[in-house]
């Protein structure tokens, strides 16, 4: 059994139990927070990686006011933020770019040639993992009032399920009949028949989806909102790859065995974490 395969049996579980157990036991509200733990450090691993890989081009992130902005971006979208409170979501971007624009000037007085980098970054990196990753909390939070019973869970679990699927797709048809190349530049690894194979599979997990546990979301809109998600996701995966051939890097880090760094399974997670959010939000 490959290393790849032994942290998904591992890994998979615990994240399944904590997005269905909500479901199970709808009396104990506390279990909310099960999954919200396992978020919280997954993106707290994200941006360690993140600034992992913008020290190897000594970019000079300030690490420090970036997960002070983490926390707060967390904080608003436990409120629900996007639609309970938008403006605290624009306030809490506010602060925090003030603030690291403040603490730079400071931090650079003997280099300013590098202040403006080392906000870029730091910024970038709260944004890219923080801000995209905060939609994957607002669907466990924002969704308990609705006439779909249920609909956070099932949201997460559709969630989860196409993007994997487009993950798992991708991979084996592209390592078993990849021939044609699709950005090799970008991600050489990359083929057409994986970008195939990872259509498929998710629409066909989507299909399952709405014929098992999500029949709210009929299947003209799930297999198509599918698609458009392994395509996004895809692009996630390209940006992220790109970052790490800047750097020079192969994986973010080697947290998950065979799978590699959590940035690594986070990117597509966080390109699609707001569209599914938003369209859940207009749809039901």
């Amino acid at each position: 059994m490959n290393s790849r395969l032994l942290t998904a049996i591992i890994a998979l579980p615990i994240l399944i139990l904590s997005i269905i157990l909500p479901y199970l036991l709808p009396g104990i509200p506390a279990l909310n927070w099960l999954f919200l733990v396992i978020t919280a450090f997954a993106l707290g691993a994200g941006l360690f990686e993140f600034f992992t890989l913008t020290k190897k081009l000594e970019l000079k992130a300030d690490a420090s006011i970036a997960y002070l902005g983490a926390a707060a971006f967390f904080v608003a979208f436990l409120f629900d933020a996007p639609r309970s409170s938008p403006d605290l979501l624009i306030l809490t971007f506010a602060l925090f770019l003030i603030l690291t624009l403040i603490t730079q000037t400071f931090r650079f007085q003997a280099d300013f040639s590098k202040m403006l980098t080392g906000v870029g970054v730091t910024i970038l990196g709260v944004l890219y993992v923080a801000f995209l990753g905060g939609f994957i909390i607002a669907m466990r939070i924002g969704f308990t009032e609705t006439l779909v019973p249920h609909l956070s869970t099932k949201l997460l679990a559709f969630f989860f399920i196409v993007v994997m699927g487009a993950d798992v797709g991708g991979y084996y048809v592209g390592k078993n009949l990849g021939k044609h190349k699709l950005i090799p530049k970008v991600s050489p690894n990359k083929t057409w028949e994986g970008v195939f194979g990872g259509l498929v599979l998710s629409a066909g997990f989507a299909a399952i989806s709405t014929a098992t546990f999500f029949p709210e979301l009929p299947y003209k809109f799930s297999i198509p909102l599918a698609l458009a998600m392994c395509i996004i996701g895809l692009f996630g995966d390209l940006a992220e790859s790109a970052m790490k051939r800047g750097s020079k890097t192969k994986d973010a880090a080697n947290i998950l065995p065979g799978h590699g760094g959590l940035l690594d399974r986070l990117d597509s997670l966080l390109f699609n974490a707001p569209i599914l959010y938003y369209f859940a939000r207009f749809y039901f």
